[in-house]
């Protein structure tokens, strides 16, 4: 009979426990394009707002502006990849390896600049002055809110 209990009891713990261990993990991370394109719209509809920008405005604005963030994007992604491989070889990375990765990083900057230049030309059609001159406050703006909203979400 206490063979049986016990049998019973060692049953039921295999079972259930993984169900306890799974109840308690994080769910997984959201799709990390779902989560690119949220935080895409949260940027689109604060600069919007900041801007104060009509419908038209948006309709014409938004899609050129996500089209140069994209690009931005890219060639950061391209620079962190780089970098990436070069701390990953340690001590087996070339001086080559190196200055290559440095000099992409020095380079970063006037690599954004061009492309924000490009889409400059095109943004003054469709912005006044003011908002094209408010645009880098508001950048900065949103990038702070997202500073502060992660220091919220992580007091808790």
């Amino acid at each position: 009979m206490k063979k049986a209990a016990l049998i019973f009891t060692l049953f039921l713990s295999l079972i259930l426990a993984p169900l306890c261990v799974s109840a308690q993990i994080e769910p997984r991370p959201r799709d990390r394009n779902a989560w690119m394109k949220e935080m895409q719209q949260f940027k689109n509809d604060f600069i919007s707002r900041k801007l104060d920008l009509t419908d038209e405005q948006k309709s014409k604005f938004l899609p050129l502006y996500n089209q140069m963030d994209e690009e931005v994007r890219g060639i950061q992604e391209e620079t962190r990849n780089l970098e990436k491989q070069t701390v990953d070889k340690g001590d087996k990375a070339t001086e080559l390896e190196y200055e290559k990765a440095a000099e992409a990083l020095y380079e970063l900057k006037g690599r954004e600049n061009v492309i924000e230049m490009k889409y400059f030309d095109q943004f003054k059609s469709i912005l006044t002055p003011k908002q094209l001159f408010k645009l880098k406050e508001s950048e900065r703006d949103f990038t702070r809110e997202l500073m502060n909203q992660r220091r919220r979400h992580h007091k808790k």
